[in-house]
C-alpha cells in the first residue's frame, strides 16, 4: 500500500502552476479539449460531504480521513469551512499542519472575515488553497444574497483580490447556482475573478439542476466567453438531486474540464455529490473513449470508503456503483456460468482493482501487539503509544470472544477508539433482563467527564423492549430525555459471530443528533450509539446550539 508520499509522487512538483500548465495544454480531437491532460480530483468530503444529513465529523475523524484521501491520491483535500465554527477551524488548521502531498483547501465566503480566517487555518499547510464563491444566478441574487448584479462583480474583484494577496498562485473562485445564472453575466463574472488572480474557476451545478448535454454545452460557451479561461483549471461541482452528479461530471470532462469536485461515497447535501469513487472508474474503464488520466491509487478506493461510512455512519446502499456490497456479487445463473467461464463476460472490473482481494487478514486471540500494529499498517492505520494500547485492548475482548478478526473488524474497532478521544459520556456497563413472558428492565453506569471533573452516573429503567429500555436508563442517567426518530443495524463482516454496527438518530430540545457504535453484542453496540449520540447533545449545548436543519453525528 502507498504511503501519502508515495501516492503524492504523481502530482506535479509544483502545484498549483503545474495544474495551470497542463489546463493551458489544448490538444483537441473533434472538439475536444485538454485530451490526455490528467484531471485534478479536488475531494470535498470533509466540506461538503460533512454537510449530509447525519454527518458530522470530530477532529480527530476528520484528520485520519484526510490522511487516508493523501494515499488514496487525491490532488486536493476541501478541509472544511474554518469560519463556521472553531471546531471547524480547529479540524482544518489541523490538516493543514500534518497531512503532506495533496493541497488542502479552505472554504469562505465572499467576506474579509471569512477570508481571513480560512487563511488563518490553511497558512501553515505544504500546499495551501482559499476557495471562495459567492451566488450568480438572479434567484439568489433577489432572494437571498439581496445584491445587484453590479455589486456581485464589485465583491467578487476584491474578494479574489484579497484572497490573492493572501495565497498567491493558488485561489480557487466558484459561482454559485451556475448552471441557472445569467450565461452572460456568469461568463462576466468569471472572467473579473480571472483577472483578479483566480488559478482555478469552478462552475458548479449547486442544485443539481442540469442534464448532461445542457451541462457539456455551458462548458463550450463559457470557454467561448471568458477571456483566459482556457490558462485557468476549470473545475466542475455537480450535485445529484436528478441523480446526474456523475454523468454531468464526465460531461464537462470531455468538454475538457481540468478538475473534478467529489465525494467519497457521494455523501453530501442533500441527495450528495458525484462519488469519487465512480467518477474515477470512469476514467479508468473507459479510458479508451475518455483519454483523461487521473492519479488516483484506485486500490484505496474500497479502503477509504469504509473509512468514510464507519466514521460517518452514512452506510452504503448494497447495489451502490462500484463500493457497494453487490457491486461484484452475482446472483443469475446465467451471469455466474459466464463469470465462472470467463471473469470479462458480466465483469468490466475486477474487485481488487478498488482493493477487494479473496484473501483477508485474519487474527486470533494469540495474535499479540506487534501483529496487530503491523496488519493496521497493512491496511493503512498507523497507531502508536496510548491510541495503540486502546486498540489493542480492544481487539483482545474481540478476540475472546470471536474466533477470526478480519480486517474489516480492525478498520471498525479503530473508529471506535478515535470516536470515543473527545467523549463527554462513555458507557462503563449495562445491565438488561428481557423475555417473552417478562417486561424488560435495564439497569446502566455512564461515566462522565467534563471541565476537569469526573463521575459514574447510574440510571434504570423498565420498559416496553429490551433496546427501548436501554436508551430510557440511559436517559434516566445522564438526566437527557431524547425521542428516537431512527435505529439501524448492520453486520460488519458475515457470520454468526460478526461485530454488529447500530446508528441511531434522536431528537433533543427540537433538534437531531445521531450516534453509531460497533460491538459483538447488538445490546451493547445499541447502548454506545445511544450514548454517542448523547455526546454530540452536549457537544452541540458547549458549541451554543446545534442548527434544526442538521442532524449532528
Amino acid at each position: 500500500m502507498p504511503t501519502e508520499q508515495e501516492a503524492s509522487s504523481a502530482r506535479k512538483k509544483t502545484h498549483p502552476d503545474g495544474f495551470v500548465k497542463e489546463a493551458s495544454l489544448r490538444a483537441t480531437s473533434g472538439g475536444r479539449r485538454n485530451l490526455g491532460v490528467p484531471v485534478v480530483f479536488f475531494d470535498t468530503t470533509l466540506r461538503d460531504g460533512e454537510q449530509s444529513p447525519g454527518c458530522s465529523l470530530n477532529p480527530e475523524e476528520k484528520l485520519e480521513i484526510a490522511h487516508q484521501l493523501a494515499r488514496l491520491g487525491v490532488d486536493v483535500i476541501e478541509a472544511g469551512f474554518p469560519a463556521s465554527s472553531p471546531g471547524d477551524f480547529a479540524a482544518v488548521r489541523a490538516i493543514a499542519r500534518e497531512v503532506k502531498g495533496p493541497v488542502i483547501c479552505g472554504l469562505a465566503r465572499c467576506t474579509e472575515s471569512d477570508i481571513r480566517t480560512c487563511w488563518e487555518a490553511i497558512k501553515e499547510a505544504e500546499r495551501p488553497r482559499i476557495h471562495t464563491f459567492i451566488s450568480t444566478s438572479d434567484i439568489h441574487l433577489r432572494h437571498q444574497m439581496r445584491l445587484s448584479r453590479e455589486e456581485v462583480i464589485r465583491i467578487a474583484r476584491d474578494m479574489v483580490g484579497l484572497c490573492v494577496s493572501l495565497c498567491p498562485g493558488d485561489v480557487e473562485f466558484s459561482a454559485m447556482d451556475a448552471t441557472r445564472s445569467d450565461v452572460d453575466f456568469l461568463a462576466q463574472v468569471l472572467a473579473v475573478a480571472i483577472e483578479a488572480g483566480a488559478t482555478t474557476i469552478n462552475v458548479p451545478d449547486t442544485v443539481g439542476y442540469a442534464l448532461p448535454t445542457e451541462y457539456a454545452a455551458l462548458i463550450d460557451e463559457l470557454y467561448e466567453k471568458v477571456p483566459g479561461l482556457g490558462n485557468v483549471v476549470l473545475s466542475v461541482h455537480c450535485h445529484n438531486d436528478l441523480g446526474l452528479a456523475v454523468a454531468n461530471t464526465l460531461a464537462a470532462v470531455e468538454r475538457g474540464a481540468t478538475q473534478v469536485e467529489v465525494a467519497v461515497n457521494g455523501i453530501g447535501e442533500r441527495a450528495g455529490n458525484a462519488a469519487l469513487e465512480e467518477v474515477a472508474m470512469a476514467l479508468v474503464v473507459r479510458k479508451d473513449l475518455l483519454q483523461r488520466p487521473c492519479r488516483i491509487v484506485t486500490t484505496e478506493i474500497a479502503r477509504t470508503s469504509r473509512m468514510v461510512s464507519s466514521f460517518t455512519g452514512q452506510m452504503v446502499q448494497a447495489n451502490k456503483a462500484i463500493v457497494g456490497r453487490n457491486a461484484f456479487a452475482h446472483e443469475s445463473g446465467i451471469h455466474q456460468d459466464g463469470v465462472l467461464k470467463e471473469r470479462t463476460t458480466y465483469e468490466i472490473m475486477h474487485a481488487r482493482d478498488i482493493g477487494l482481494t479473496e484473501s483477508d487478514i485474519v487474527l486470533g486471540k494469540h495474535s499479540g501487539r506487534h501483529a496487530l500494529r503491523a496488519h493496521l499498517a497493512e491496511i493503512g492505520i498507523h497507531l502508536d503509544g496510548p491510541a495503540l494500547d486502546e486498540v489493542f485492548r480492544r481487539f483482545k475482548e474481540i478476540a475472546d470472544k470471536k474466533k477470526e478478526v478480519t480486517a474489516a473488524d480492525l478498520e471498525a474497532l479503530v473508529g471506535e477508539e478515535i470516536r470515543e478521544r473527545e467523549d463527554v459520556y462513555s458507557l462503563e456497563h449495562f445491565y438488561v433482563s428481557a423475555g417473552s413472558h417478562i417486561v424488560p428492565s435495564s439497569q446502566v453506569a455512564v461515566h462522565k467527564k467534563s471541565n476537569g471533573e469526573e463521575e459514574t452516573c447510574a440510571g434504570k429503567a423498565f420498559s416496553g423492549g429490551s433496546v427501548e429500555s436501554i436508551f430510557s436508563a440511559i436517559d434516566d442517567a445522564v438526566g437527557i430525555t431524547g425521542k428516537l426518530l431512527d435505529y439501524q443495524v448492520r453486520s460488519i463482516t458475515s457470520g454468526k459471530d460478526s461485530l454488529g454496527e447500530v446508528r441511531v438518530v434522536v431528537e433533543v430540545d427540537g433538534k437531531r443528533y445521531a450516534g453509531q457504535a460497533v460491538s459483538i453484542d447488538v445490546l451493547e453496540a445499541s447502548a454506545k450509539a445511544y450514548v454517542r449520540a448523547l455526546n454530540n447533545v452536549a457537544r452541540g449545548r458547549e458549541a451554543g446550539g446545534a442548527r434544526a436543519d442538521r442532524v449532528y453525528w
